[in-house]
């Protein structure tokens, strides 16, 4: 009897053994990454087009913060953000479900008048941020690479 219960134990010992020798590895490795939240979270994939435009209006920020016009190119980031990010929530679904082209495209339609609506309110208060506000927009579009 005590044979048997050992033998468990030294399984468990040694799947225990692994994962905290990954958590070592990761640890290390979160020092050059951002730290990612524990909490659950719902990304979504976009094209190396936006990604290359998320780049490059958020690292011209980084690197010139007083300079005008970023609050334009940031509320145009988030709104093409937004319209990505609804595209791959709701309509990519609606598409892979197989509704048919007129309920695709209607969803499309009161998807596009939600997109504008976001965006407009969005760039009403973008274009208005100071600097370190847009810097604090900035940091949290790059907390969610």
């Amino acid at each position: 009897m005590t044979t048997s219960s050992k033998t468990p134990l030294a399984s468990t010992a040694k799947a225990t053994a692994k994962p905290a020798a990954k958590k070592t590895v990761s640890h290390t490795a979160s020092k050059t990454l951002p730290k990612v939240s524990a909490e659950p979270s719902l990304r979504f994939h976009h094209s190396t087009g936006l990604r290359a435009k998320t780049d490059a209006v958020l690292n011209a920020l980084d690197a010139g913060p007083d300079q005008p016009k970023h609050g334009e190119s940031m509320a145009d980031l988030v709104h093409e953000l937004i319209e990505a990010g609804m595209e791959y929530y709701f309509l990519r679904a609606l598409k892979k479900a197989q509704l048919g082209f007129v309920a695709e495209q209607s969803a499309r339609l009161g998807m596009s008048g939600a997109v504008r609506m976001i965006s407009s309110v969005s760039r009403q208060f973008i274009v208005r941020m100071d600097r370190n506000q847009l810097l604090v927009v900035s940091q949290h579009i790059r907390e969610l690479y």
